[in-house]
């Protein structure tokens, strides 16, 4: 159980925001991917060096690291996110990227809501010199509406 159960066991959740990236593999796919991808390029190097080029098996593996390594950072962000959840006296805003957890909390009633000048940038939080981006997750579309939403919903409180 982490922070964000214990505070939703503890008070009545009024509204919760998950905003996920869109990952259109699971990790299994990913790997499966990776390896033939892998398999395939190491046939094909291996054919070569039968016809005389070895050359192309140092590139190979070159090739094949600097796929890896673009993979796994991809990998590490494959499950960022951001969860906003207000309660009746609280607004806690939780952001996870790259496996670091970052939790802000404000007064639902001193919150200002900032959706973007434009359409690409994020919603701002901004409440006591305190500044947060939310919804980085969202479709351009969608932030102007969620910003509307929250200011909705604050008005609430």
């Amino acid at each position: 159980m982490d922070a964000s159960d214990l505070l939703a066991e503890s008070e009545p959740v009024l509204k919760d925001w998950t905003m996920k990236r869109n990952c259109s593999v699971s990790p299994r796919q990913f790997v499966g991917f990776y390896v033939s991808l892998a398999l395939f390029s190491l046939a094909i190097a291996f054919m070569l060096v039968l016809a005389g080029a070895w050359l192309v098996l140092p590139f190979t593996g070159i090739e094949l690291l600097a796929v890896g390594a673009a993979f796994a950072v991809y990998a590490r962000h494959a499950v960022d996110y951001e969860r906003i959840l207000l309660f009746h006296n609280r607004l806690v805003v939780e952001q996870v990227s790259a496996e670091h957890k970052t939790q802000f909390e404000f007064n639902p009633r001193w919150v200002r809501v900032e959706p973007g000048a434009s359409l690409r940038d994020p919603v701002r939080l901004i409440s006591r010199g305190q500044t947060v981006t939310v919804g980085q997750h969202l479709a351009q579309y969608r932030r102007a509406q969620f910003a509307g939403e929250l200011r909705m919903w604050l008005m609430r409180c």
